[in-house]
């Protein structure tokens, strides 16, 4: 009976690192996705910013410096 005791008591201590394990990883996944969310974000807005500046310049109407025609 001792010996199940100390199995179900070791069993228990590794599901508790293991779900400290889990929760360390998951904290690090949020930090990394709260990045990722902002980095989103400012490149929204460039691609923004250079779409409108497109609008503004004409668009794609310039040929390029390479063409001869």
């Amino acid at each position: 009976m001792e010996k199940r005791l100390e199995r179900l008591e070791s069993l228990v201590a590794l599901q508790d690192r293991t779900m400290e394990k889990l929760n360390d990883q998951l904290f690090e996944q949020q930090q990394q996705i709260t990045g990722l969310e902002q980095l989103v974000r400012r490149l929204a807005g460039k691609v923004r910013e250079l779409d409108a500046d497109m609008e503004q310049s004409g668009g794609l109407d310039v040929p390029p410096p390479h063409y001869n025609g």
